[in-house]
């Protein structure tokens, strides 16, 4: 059976997923018939008609019922695919009710059928003829049943009973575009509209993401992979970002985010915004930017950090949004007990801490060799501490092993997680203690000087430790037989 076509020119409508639209009106379309291998039998024929609404429109329509063995095609112009690997053919037409047609007999049916050819250009008709078509490899999309049909009556009284179908097709791989053909076999029927699309993904910024328009893929239920990338000021936190697009165009199954970087906060969901001045954000992630802590400053936007003022630090431990703090004023009413070689010190605790909560104290031991303490010098090693000598939690110390009726300047420094900062010395307070006088040590040794019958001459050095002052010396002699006298 033989093809007689019909072609319909097709507008390409300028929206970005609206391959064309045949609205059949007559400034959109011409009616120019190819030849046909029967020019005695009527084809589809572009008339006026009516739209649901009672609006004339141009039609194209067909009803040959009463002739057996039809085959009328109706063709469209070339149609750029846009690299699109799925398309989707929205129809709407009208059919008459074959019971309402008298004396028709088996000939008439209430179906026609949709067909595409892939192409890579627009085939010239003074080059291609009805041949070419005729033989060409349509690949049928399906056949299309009306839901509803109208009757003579309805026609009569404008009843119109418009049906809407929508076709997919594809994978398209072999040529850039295609052609539609309609193909009746015997319907009493009129298009009166069809539009051409395909779906797509539309560009989106999803969890700090940007991923491109994407097409949807070969088939209704492909899964079309999108890598996204970071907006900006905005850094990866899992990997791979992507986004799957689905066949109805819909984003779905997020994989890996991103978050605003240090300095920057989101700001409706898809852009990351610089802190303003007074404000900062110290990392990473989807929290805002907050105002600077007390005692501090930031003077320019996307601060990470505000800088403290004058006279304020931030501690090694502490952290970005903690206030910035001083250092301690000096330790108060140092008090001593002192005996023969330790002293015990006590002090009150500084009168400002600076507002930090990690106070600690530093003893330092100097010994002087008088009393104006003039020429001090750090204590011997031996001195012990208890229970320390620096960082020391308690205001209370014992310092043993010190020497006897010697002066000693103690100094008592108040210290925190700040004092390493400043350039200047910690605040201390000092005081001065003598340690009461000992015993002294032994005489080192002994020297007989001169001897006599009746007499004899000794000396000898002083003690190394006299551990104070010392005021005479007792000697004491023995006789042969182990008796002893002192003078």
């Amino acid at each position: 059976m033989a093809r007689k076509f019909n072609l319909c020119l097709v507008l390409v409508n300028p929206l970005i997923i609206l391959l064309s639209h045949c609205l059949f009106l007559c400034s959109l379309l011409s009616h120019t018939p190819l030849p046909h291998l029967h020019p005695n039998i009527a084809q589809w024929e572009e008339v006026s008609g009516y739209d649901e609404n009672l609006n004339t429109i141009r039609t194209y329509q067909v009803c040959n019922v009463f002739e057996p063995s039809q085959n009328n095609w109706l063709l469209t112009t070339y149609v750029d695919r846009r690299n699109a690997q799925r398309i989707y053919v929205e129809i709407r037409f009208t059919v008459r009710d074959c019971a309402s047609i008298p004396s028709v007999l088996g000939s008439c049916k209430e179906t026609f059928n949709l067909y595409y050819l892939e192409a890579d250009r627009t085939v010239s008709e003074s080059i291609k003829g009805v041949e070419y078509w005729a033989n060409a490899p349509f690949l049928k999309v399906d056949t299309i049943a009306a839901d509803e049909s109208f009757s003579q009556v309805d026609f009569g009284g404008r009843l119109m009973k418009v049906n809407t179908e929508v076709r997919g097709f594809g994978p398209l791989s072999k040529g850039k575009g295609f052609y539609l053909a309609f193909q009746d076999l015997g319907a009493c029927m009129s298009l009166l509209a069809v539009r051409v699309f395909y779906k797509k993904c539309p560009s989106i910024v999803q969890n700090f993401a940007f991923f491109p328009e994407t097409l949807t893929g070969a088939e209704s239920t492909s899964l079309v992979i999108s890598r996204g990338i970071c907006i900006q000021n905005a850094e990866e936190v899992d990997v791979p970002i992507k986004l799957y697009c689905n066949g109805d165009g819909e984003w779905m199954v997020p994989i890996g985010s991103c978050s605003c970087k240090a300095g920057y906060e989101p700001d409706n969901g898809n852009v990351c915004r610089a802190c303003p001045q007074g404000t900062f954000k110290s990392s990473q992630g989807v929290g805002l930017c907050q105002q600077c802590p007390l005692n501090s400053r930031s003077t320019i936007e996307a601060a990470t950090l505000c800088g403290c003022r004058n006279g304020y630090y931030r501690g090694d431990m502490d952290k970005p949004e903690d206030m910035c703090t001083s250092v301690p004023s000096a330790p108060r009413n140092v008090v001593s007990e002192v005996n023969q070689t330790s002293v015990i010190l006590e002090w009150h605790s500084p009168r400002d801490t600076g507002h930090r909560e990690d106070l600690s104290y530093n003893v330092v031991c100097r010994r002087c060799h008088s009393s104006e303490r003039r020429a001090c010098q750090p204590c011997d090693e031996s001195v012990l501490y208890a229970p320390g000598k620096e960082a020391l939690k308690t205001t209370r110390v014992e310092i043993s092993r010190l020497r006897a009726h010697t002066s000693y300047t103690f100094d008592v420094q108040a210290v925190n997680g700040v004092s390493n900062k400043s350039p200047y010395p910690a605040q201390q307070l000092s005081i001065n203690i003598t340690t009461n006088q000992a015993a002294p040590s032994e005489v080192p040794i002994m020297h007989q000087v001169s001897s006599t019958s009746r007499s004899f001459s000794l000396s000898w050095p002083p003690p190394e430790q006299p551990n104070g002052i010392i005021l005479d010396y007792e000697i004491r002699y023995y006789d042969k037989v182990g008796r002893f006298s002192t003078s």
